[in-house]
């Protein structure tokens, strides 16, 4: 992905959101932050996504559920779901269905930039 990719994270969490958009910021990538999908759809970025950066449980619509709706609406950004209550059977569900990352929190910045990497189609 280049430097200057478009990276939108998603996150109720306002601690683990703001972090995140700190590292994300720091390995050179533009970033913005919200607070819930709703937020995100509202907002004038959809379409200028790179890759979705998303907590898979928030109040109001799932992470899960924003990239079905994405999906619907012919938006094939790439998806990193991030929870705080890892479950393999959703992560097995979650990568089968085109995801290109699930990781727990907190996660290790490797595992991140990795999946980025993939999502550029680097990795």
């Amino acid at each position: 992905m280049s430097d200057r990719a478009h990276i939108c994270i998603i996150d109720d969490d306002e601690s683990f959101r703001e972090a995140l958009r700190s590292l994300v910021g720091l390995l050179g990538y533009h970033v913005d932050a919200f607070q819930s999908a709703e937020d995100f759809l509202e907002s004038d970025v959809v379409d200028r996504a790179s890759c979705v950066i998303s907590d898979v449980q928030m109040s109001g619509m799932s992470g899960i559920e924003l990239r079905r709706l994405m999906l619907t609406t012919g938006r094939h950004t790439p998806f990193i779901f991030v929870t705080a209550f890892p479950d393999e059977g959703a992560r097995t569900r979650a990568l089968r269905d085109g995801a290109i990352g699930y990781l727990g929190k907190p996660m290790q910045e490797a595992s991140l930039l990795a999946c980025l990497e993939k999502a550029a189609g680097g990795g």
